[in-house]
């Protein structure tokens, strides 16, 4: 491998997912089948919740936030994945890449807070009805959502004005298929000391003002649904958080695997599974998860059908 000197580093290799050549085109179709259907999914959930006059409450609002979400989310990481898998080398210049990681920070820090919003969302919805409509008013939400996307800005602006600062001299292979954080760190030349710190207090911040919030709302809202006194009702009331619940342990189960494992079991193989998982299959799950356990999101999905197909 050829090794350059910072003064002369100008682009990075991304490894990829495998080196194996015969895998190169499966992986291809398959990785381009995921981002087709998470385009047209996420598109299609943004597009449903605007023009549908039946999905204008809160929940929706944030819903399509987080289809937005997902959707750039994917795009930062997936099309320059599928463009390893035909290529020898996959050649990123030195400002692709670190415009890369800056998005990526955005998108995965905005995941988290969208989450953590809509768990609040929900808390409102189930613990305090009457106060649903002032609390979560059309100006709070739009408060909330800003503040999502300031933080996150914030946040990634953190990791890229740190990672900018360092210089790289070793080899120029990046173990990884798109530009992350600790495989740019493993590539410096310079100390990394503050940035490794500053990756652990960002994120452990990042984690806990968000993981705590949600498992706060979700210990009142199960504490109250255990309150109805039927299991009809009981069954119906959690099958408006069900499907949140699902995303937030998919999204913060591989992002827990991947960032927060004790050094001594970290295994390429398994940290790359990890990244595809919450960088391209969640983007993909999400609408899906949303689609099929959400009554109102399925009636306005079938309506939209018979109008495009007719009835069958």
């Amino acid at each position: 491998m050829a090794r350059y000197n910072y003064s002369t580093m100008t682009e990075f290799v991304l490894e990829g997912l495998t080196a194996h050549p015969e895998l190169q085109l499966p992986l291809f179709f398959l990785f381009l089948v995921i981002y087709g259907v998470t385009i047209v999914g996420n598109l299609g959930m943004i597009l449903l919740i605007t023009f549908s006059t039946n999905l204008k409450s809160p929940m929706y609002f944030y819903l399509s936030n987080l289809s937005f979400l997902d959707l750039f989310y994917s795009s930062v990481v997936t099309p320059k994945m599928l463009r390893n898998f035909m290529w020898e080398q996959n050649i990123i210049s030195y400002s692709g890449c670190m415009t890369q990681l800056f998005f990526f920070c955005v998108f995965a820090i905005a995941e988290c807070y969208m989450l953590t919003a809509m768990a609040y969302d929900r808390y409102v919805a189930i613990c305090k009805p009457l106060l649903y409509n002032v609390t979560m008013s059309q100006k709070a939400c739009n408060v909330l959502v800003a503040g999502v996307y300031v933080i996150a800005t914030f946040g990634a602006e953190a990791h890229t004005a740190s990672m900018v600062r360092l210089s790289f001299c070793r080899d120029n292979v990046i173990h990884q298929y798109f530009c992350d954080i600790l495989p740019l760190l493993e590539l410096s030349c310079t100390n990394t000391y503050l940035n490794k710190l500053l990756f652990i207090f960002v994120g452990g911040f990042n984690m806990v003002a968000t993981a705590v919030p949600i498992t706060i709302s979700y210990a009142f809202i199960l504490a109250t649904i255990l309150q109805i006194p039927s299991s009809e009702g009981r069954s119906k009331t959690f099958s408006t958080c069900g499907s949140h619940v699902m995303a937030v342990g998919l999204f913060y189960g591989s992002m827990i695997f991947m960032y927060f494992k004790p050094t001594s079991s970290n295994n390429m193989a398994q940290k790359k599974a990890a990244s595809v998982f919450y960088t391209t299959i969640i983007p993909m799950l999400n609408p899906l998860i949303y689609t099929l356990r959400n009554k109102d999101v399925k009636k306005v999905l079938r309506k939209v059908m018979r109008k495009r197909y007719g009835p069958h």
